[in-house]
């Protein structure tokens, strides 16, 4: 069976995280080209790949960690729009004036999450809905431009 994409691409930008695969999987299930590379792919390679939009995954690293995989921040002056998750969103709060912290409790596996506002990003889902969390690090403090969009119980930004 043929099945037709949409023009755009997404990149996906993985920093070593276990589920880079299934998000590919939903994002091409959305007929939605992608392509999956390392987060230390260079500024001219994603100018070169003329991508619609990028997501950067998650991973085990904290964003203090000596030698935690890191991306070249320039890719913030691209004008893409970008979704990170877990590791990806910590990296993006890290390097837009936001802080990241220890949390004071890790969060695996599923867990409630509450939508605080409303957001395209999330329209269609209930106001308290089960996300898959991994993480022990947690977004304290956003940076200017941002605004939490939903929180879990040991997360006050789990999403922005």
């Amino acid at each position: 069976m043929k099945v037709d994409l949409k023009e755009e691409k997404i990149l996906i930008l993985d920093f070593g995280g276990q589920y880079k695969q299934l998000i590919g999987r939903r994002v091409r299930e959305q007929n939605v080209f992608c392509e999956i590379k390392p987060c230390t792919i260079s500024i001219e390679e994603i100018k070169q790949g003329d991508y619609a939009g990028l997501i950067l995954t998650g991973g085990p690293s904290s964003v203090y960690e000596e030698g935690a995989p890191q991306l070249d921040p320039a890719v913030l002056d691209l004008g893409l729009p970008i979704l990170g998750i877990c590791y990806g969103a910590q990296w993006l709060a890290h390097h837009t004036g936001g802080k990241v912290v220890s949390a004071d409790k890790a969060e695996f596996g599923v867990h409630p999450a509450s939508l605080v506002t409303d957001s395209l990003l999330f329209q269609g889902l209930e106001a308290e809905t089960p996300v898959l969390m991994s993480h022990r690090d947690r977004v304290q403090d956003l940076g200017s431009g941002y605004r939490v969009l939903a929180q879990s119980d040991n997360c006050p930004i789990a999403a922005f």
